[in-house]
């Protein structure tokens, strides 16, 4: 799993907008910013979709105020749920972008995958949140069940 002060391995993300299916390296959504990325196990899960997401709403001008540049939320889904997703919970780009690791390349790559396959969901993610800094990981809150670590909350918490 990767570990606070190591650097974010290069994958690509995706999503849809406009102009239809875009990726976008981590390498690029990274350099010269200091962002938040919290993962779910799933769109339109019960936790995810009534409590994880909906923190980050509610924070997000704090959590911005701390000098964070972006908050981005990642999970093994495919970008056009993850689209969707967004727009049923009312969540606009500017508030917090949605990013979909489809293959779980990201996830992997970082040590945060978990099978899920007794609950009929198959490779997701861990859920957890990360403070990244030009790159690098300055602080992770990773939850095997329950929200205390990787909630908005934790992470206005690690920005002090």
């Amino acid at each position: 799993m990767i570990e606070v002060g190591q650097k974010l391995p290069d994958a690509t993300l995706h999503y849809r907008g406009e102009q239809g299916l875009n990726g976008c390296a981590v390498s690029e959504l990274v350099s010269g910013q200091k962002i938040v990325i919290f993962a779910v196990p799933g769109a339109f899960t019960p936790t995810c979709s009534d409590t994880h997401v909906p923190g980050f709403v509610l924070h997000s001008a704090s959590i911005r105020a701390k000098g964070i540049d972006e908050i981005y939320c990642v999970a093994v889904n495919d970008p056009f749920v993850m689209k969707f997703w967004a727009q049923h919970l009312g969540v606009n780009e500017q508030t917090i972008r949605f990013l979909s690791d489809g293959n779980g390349m990201f996830t992997q790559a970082i040590g945060m995958a978990r099978d899920m396959s007794n609950g009929a969901m198959g490779l997701r993610s861990k859920r957890y949140a990360m403070i990244v800094n030009n790159g690098v990981v300055q602080w992770l809150g990773v939850d095997e069940s329950g929200l205390a670590h990787s909630s908005a909350e934790a992470v206005l918490a690690a920005l002090g």
